[in-house]
C-alpha cells in the first residue's frame, strides 16, 4: 500500500514532521534478543535514558503523541514527560517475530546458515510486508494530524516506518540502524519526502562512570561527557 498527497497539499504542509523514538535499554535489547511482543520493561539505564530524553522534548507542543502499548515504549514516553497527551496505537507494536521471539541471530543461524531477517522472516509470525502495513496507517494518521507528530516504538518497527515514509518496500528497513532511546526526525523538503535527523544520542551522553558499568565501548570512566549528567570538573575561579 502506497500513501501519498497530491502536490498542493505537500506544499502546504512542508512543515509535517514524524518524530521517532525508540524506547530506552531493555535487558533483551541489551543482550541481542528479538523482542517482540514480549513485555520487557525498561532496565535501570533505560529508565534514565529515557528521562535525559526528556530534555529534548521539553517545551514542545506535538499535533499528536502515539505510543505503542507495550510498557518498554510507554514508560519511556511517561518518563520523558510527555504521556498526558499519549494515545495508545496497537499499530506501533513492535514486529511479531514469533518461533524467534526472545532469540538471538547467532542462535537462530546455528539452525538457519545465514538467516536475515529481513530477507527470510520468521516462522508463525510477521513478515516485513505485514509490519509496513500497520506503518502504513500511522503514516496516514500524522499526515492527517499535520504539524509535528511523536512516535514511542521499536527498532525494527521504526526503521519499516522509515522505509515506507521515503515510498521503499518494508523489507528496506535493514539499511537504517537505530539504537535505544534516540530521536530521528522524518519531513519533507519541498515535497520530496526525506530523513531530517537519524539515529541522534546526544542527550545520552551520561556520565562517563554510568557507560563504564555498562560497557559502552566509546566512553572509559573518567571521559569527559556533555549534555545532561555533564560530569565535567567545573571552571577554575579566575584568581584576583
Amino acid at each position: 500500500m502506497h500513501i501519498g498527497l497530491g502536490k498542493e497539499t505537500l506544499v502546504e504542509q512542508s512543515g509535517l514532521r514524524v518524530i521517532l523514538i525508540r524506547h530506552g535499554e531493555t535487558e533483551w535489547a541489551r543482550d541481542g534478543r528479538h523482542t517482540g511482543r514480549t513485555d520487557i520493561r525498561l532496565t535501570e539505564l533505560g529508565r534514565m535514558q529515557a528521562m535525559v530524553l526528556g530534555d529534548r522534548l521539553r517545551g514542545r507542543t506535538f499535533h499528536r503523541v502515539l505510543s505503542s502499548p507495550l510498557s518498554r515504549a510507554f514508560e519511556t514516553c511517561r518518563l520523558a514527560g510527555v504521556a498526558g497527551h499519549a494515545e495508545i496505537s496497537e499499530d506501533l507494536m513492535e514486529w511479531d517475530y514469533g518461533a524467534y521471539e526472545g532469540r538471538r541471530t547467532a542462535d537462530i543461524r546455528e539452525e538457519v546458515p545465514g538467516w536475515f531477517i529481513w530477507r527470510d522472516g520468521v516462522p508463525d509470525g510477521e513478515t516485513a510486508f505485514d509490519v509496513g502495513v500497520r506503518a502504513d496507517r500511522v503514516i496516514a494518521q500524522a499526515l492527517e494530524a499535520g504539524g509535528e507528530t511523536v512516535l514511542f516504538a521499536h527498532g525494527h518497527y521504526l526503521r519499516v516506518l522509515t522505509a515506507r515514509w521515503l515510498g521503499l518496500p518494508a523489507e528496506d528497513g535493514r539499511l537504517f540502524a537505530l539504537a535505544p532511546a534516540t530521536i530521528s526526525v522524518l519531513g519533507y523538503e519541498r515535497e520530496q519526502r526525506v530523513i531530517i535527523r537519524w539515529n541522534d544520542r546526544c542527550h545520552l551522553v551520561l556520565p562517563s562512570y554510568v557507560w563504564a558499568e555498562q560497557g559502552d565501548l566509546d566512553v572509559r570512566a573518567g571521559d569527559p561527557s556533555v549534555g545532561s549528567g555533564d560530569d565535567r570538573p567545573g571552571p577554575t575561579p579566575a584568581r584576583t
